[in-house]
């Protein structure tokens, strides 16, 4: 245990500088070529959002699902597996209130982001 707490930190960095340095070395995206002398900006707009509209379908689809099993579950259970329910419902509802606000933020950043291009 006290080995996999010192090698978390360690992947975790390593993970952040390979995704923030990536975009930097990207010249296409999906195939789209990304050049300042272009309208290219356009596609790659495109290309984002059909992204974020797949992850919030997916991600409401998961939420709608665990949400019904986890309902069933209340309902069908004893009182000790109830406030065991109400322990996992917690962390259920800041993870979907997360999804739901990064990708209409995201939405809204990219939508200001639009007007003032």
């Amino acid at each position: 245990m006290k080995k996999m707490l010192k090698i978390l930190p360690i992947l975790m960095v390593v993970a952040m500088v390979l995704l923030v340095a990536s975009p930097v070395f990207a010249t296409t995206i999906g195939g789209v070529s990304i050049d300042p002398s272009t309208n290219s900006a356009n596609s790659v707009s495109n290309i984002g959002n059909n992204i974020l509209g797949i992850i919030q379908v997916v991600g409401t689809v998961v939420a709608v699902g665990v949400l019904m099993v986890l309902g069933i579950k209340y309902m069908m259970g004893s009182a000790e597996e109830k406030a065991e329910y109400k322990k996992t419902m917690i962390p259920y509802l800041i993870g979907a209130i997360l999804l739901f606000a990064a990708v209409n933020l995201a939405s809204w950043i990219v939508g200001i982001a639009n007007s003032i291009a």
